[in-house]
């Protein structure tokens, strides 16, 4: 499938190093998928469970201080055991009885330069697999040369434990309680699992992650309107989420047909700070695909799937 220009221009797990003999181990493929809507099962077990993560890159223009930066995007898909209650992965899968779950993970990455200064940033995303849609946990880290930021949403009884460290003093370190509505980087697995399960019309969302941190807005929820396009003649649909308070609109480019593969993005809102910020858009725009089992990849010579995915060193 030809790679696709989004709108006019736009239109996988990881073993720690724990001594742990079977950390390299694929994926345990789980007996059945609980939600058969999810996919055909064995469609869905032979892409999902054959021991490789999906690997994804984008040449990406990251809108930052009122200019547009280049950059490169990389979205990491792969299926792992995850604990409900610790909510961390499992170092053996199959040990913890019904306190297992097999999530869907989302590793997304931005690396861009402002000026003379790099960031490098991380949203994680694990998602259960079967009838459940909202994650588990939901992880953002950004790394810059003026510090470093981390927010974690753990999913709980009450809602979402809300937790961010910063090294600004308005931000400080906070943790405390959200309401139990769904966060906007839950959504991009959930598109993975099943599109028709996205939200529509009326929506209340935790914006995502990356967004919060680059905005320094508050981490709370906020209204938005969401739509989902029909396939086009090319079998792409788009998913829009528009949120009146924040003036961001996020469009989601992806193939229709299973494993509904993404193909980019764009994001449009004001860069910068102030009643004069410009108004800019960043824009992902795929690159190349690999399926690879990355986390065995790690010798001198393996930077030949780097160059693969079209990344710098």
């Amino acid at each position: 499938m030809r790679p696709l220009a989004l709108l006019p221009l736009l239109l996988a797990a990881c073993a720690a190093d724990a001594p742990v003999d079977d950390d390299a181990a694929p994926p345990v493929r789980p007996a059945a998928v609980e939600n058969p809507a999810v996919a055909v099962p064995d469609e869905f077990g032979d892409y999902w469970y054959q021991g490789e993560a999906e690997l994804t890159s984008y040449r990406l223009e990251q809108a930052r201080y009122g200019e547009v930066h280049p950059g490169e995007a990389v979205l990491i898909f792969v299926t792992e055991p995850f604990s409900r209650s610790r909510q961390v992965k499992l170092d053996r899968a199959g040990a913890a009885g019904d306190d297992e779950a097999t999530v869907l993970k989302l590793n997304a990455t931005r690396a861009f330069l402002t000026g003379v200064y790099p960031y490098t940033m991380m949203t994680s995303v694990f998602t259960p697999i079967g009838a459940e849609p909202t994650p588990l946990k939901v992880t953002t880290s950004s790394q810059e040369w003026c510090g470093h930021t981390y927010t974690q949403l753990n999913r709980t009884a009450e809602g979402w434990r809300a937790r961010l460290f910063s090294y600004f003093e308005s931000e400080g370190d906070q943790d405390r309680t959200l309401p139990a509505v769904m966060p906007e980087d839950g959504l991009w697995t959930l598109l993975r699992l099943d599109p028709e399960r996205l939200p529509t019309g009326d929506v209340r969302l935790l914006p995502s992650g990356i967004y919060q941190r680059l905005s320094h807005r508050p981490l709370e929820p906020y209204s938005a309107t969401a739509t989902l396009s029909a396939p086009d003649d090319d079998g792409v649909r788009v998913y829009t989420l528009t949120y009146p308070d924040l003036g961001r609109t996020l469009r989601i480019v992806f193939q229709a047909d299973f494993p509904h593969l993404i193909q980019g993005w764009e994001e449009e809102r004001a860069s910068g700070f102030g009643a004069g910020a410009e108004r800019l858009t960043t824009r992902a725009v795929f690159k190349e695909r690999l399926m690879l089992d990355y986390w065995t990849r790690n010798k001198r010579g393996d930077e030949v799937f780097r160059t693969e995915l079209g990344l710098g060193g």
